[in-house]
């Protein structure tokens, strides 16, 4: 969404600029409050949905019963050992987590600013508001659903690749974001980028309090 994103706020502010690393020389202070808040409400969008979908799953789930998962409905479950056989699994298994997980916020972070957070405070700053956001957004569908929803900083090995893939053939290559051949892990710090392990520390470690 952070490509579709920028290619909203050109259209809206009728400027044309590749994206990508260094693409930052191009960006207005306009342009840099039109596609933040583009993204937000993208981002919103997409989590709702998310939200929905595993709410959805979650209902499907409850279907079963308590005899179709002899092992885990005999006490490695919360409360599990309460149910009969022919007792519906809701009750034990609305004590688990649906997750909403992320990959790339480095890629984000460059389509979005031109640079990702290990080299650049203002993007490490967005990064920062970003993934603050979806924290947020979680909450509000715990409250919403009565779930514990939550969102996880993941590797997503298989997905890191195979999106990249779709968005490269969907939107060219774009330097920094689509001409590798996966996504970095959540919320780390490029692998390609050259810094010390004191300073990918210190980048990463903000995410970790959310």
């Amino acid at each position: 969404i952070a490509i579709e994103s920028a290619h909203k706020a050109q259209e809206k502010l009728g400027k044309k600029f590749e994206l990508g690393i260094g693409s930052e020389k191009n960006m207005t202070e306009q342009y840099k409050k039109a596609v933040k808040r583009i993204f937000m409400q993208e981002l919103e969008k997409y989590m709702t949905i998310a939200s929905h979908q595993l709410y959805e799953r979650f209902q499907f789930q409850s279907t079963a019963i308590a005899k179709q998962f002899p092992l885990l409905m005999s006490g490695m479950w919360k409360d599990s050992e309460k149910l009969k056989p022919e007792d519906r699994v809701e009750d034990v298994i609305k004590h688990g987590t649906l997750s909403i997980g992320f990959i790339g916020l480095a890629e984000c972070l460059i389509a979005l600013t031109g640079k990702h957070h290990g080299e650049s405070d203002e993007s490490q700053k967005l990064g920062i508001e970003i993934v603050n956001e979806m924290w947020e957004l979680t909450k509000e569908f715990s409250e919403k659903y009565n779930l514990n929803y939550s969102v996880i900083a993941t590797p997503a090995e298989g997905l890191s690749g195979r999106f990249t893939k779709i968005d490269r053939k969907t939107y060219g290559v774009i330097p920094g974001v689509t001409d590798r051949e996966y996504y970095t892990n959540s919320n780390h710090v490029p692998v390609w980028y050259k810094c010390t392990a004191e300073h990918k520390a210190k980048i990463e470690a903000p995410y970790h309090e959310m």
